[in-house]
């Protein structure tokens, strides 16, 4: 019984000290966004007025450009 604990305490220690690149304990800032996500987040902030016209067309070519 103690020898079972121990390897389940073990084994939980080496897989919670692994990088999230396997799945666990990942998170959204793992990967960057992709240029859709990017142009989809760009618009959001259009629409809700926290950037403007100019400062969207702007970014919008940086980001077709891959900038």
């Amino acid at each position: 019984m103690v020898r079972t604990l121990a390897l389940g305490l073990l084994l939980s220690v080496a897989v919670f000290s692994l990088p999230a690149c396997i799945g666990i304990g990942g998170n959204s800032d793992s990967h960057p966004p992709t240029q859709g996500q990017q142009l989809i987040d760009l618009k959001a902030a259009l629409d809700k007025g926290a950037i403007t016209q100019a400062e969207y067309d702007q970014k919008k070519a940086q980001i077709l450009a891959g900038r």
